[in-house]
């Protein structure tokens, strides 16, 4: 297992120093992270946290995973890599020509 966790359901007031306290009940955390809108700054109600190891991580899954905070239940699970974002979008694909290829 890895050290990187995923943490959804987040309270929008939740700030990266809580949900650092929130984890550390658990383990070492390496960092936390709150995600929040671009353009307005506001959190997007979700975070990663690094713990210090899988067994960490494991520990604080079991643990917070489907707890209420703040009136909101908590998300947590192994972050999963973040998907490539370099396909520059839709495009037509392939030979699409009028049938030329038949004859």
């Amino acid at each position: 297992m890895g050290n990187k966790l995923y943490v959804g359901g987040l309270p929008y007031s939740v700030t990266e120093g809580r949900l650092q306290e929130i984890f550390a009940a658990h383990g070492t955390v390496e960092s936390a992270k709150v995600i929040s809108d671009k353009f307005t700054g506001q959190s997007r109600g979700f975070g990663f946290v690094e713990m210090s190891s899988g067994g960490e991580a494991q520990k604080a899954i079991e643990a917070l995973n489907g707890t209420q905070l703040d009136g909101r239940t908590l998300v947590v699970n192994e972050a999963k890599p973040m998907a490539s974002r370099d396909g520059g979008g839709g495009g037509r694909g392939g030979n699409r020509g009028g049938g030329r290829d038949r004859w």
